[in-house]
């Protein structure tokens, strides 16, 4: 997948979501599904003016695998 490609989409339209896990105090990351591409957006809640982060759907599904299971680790 060509990720640059990612970001010439539109994100007017789409709806954001948080996880279940966040506090109601806006300091969380929020999701959306990227419209017409097996891909998301991740924007920080508190600053949803800053372009978006773009991955492919795998590559967001692997990430969200890893931090459950705890083998993150740090760079």
């Amino acid at each position: 997948m060509n990720v640059s490609g990612l970001y010439e989409i539109e994100l007017d339209d789409v709806t954001w979501r948080k996880s279940s896990y966040t506090a109601n105090n806006d300091q969380c990351v929020e999701i959306a599904d990227v419209p017409t591409s097996p891909a998301v957006a991740v924007r920080d809640s508190k600053n949803p003016h800053i372009p978006a982060a773009r991955v492919s759907s795998t590559a967001w599904s692997s990430f969200v695998q890893a931090a459950k299971q705890g083998s993150l680790r740090p760079a």
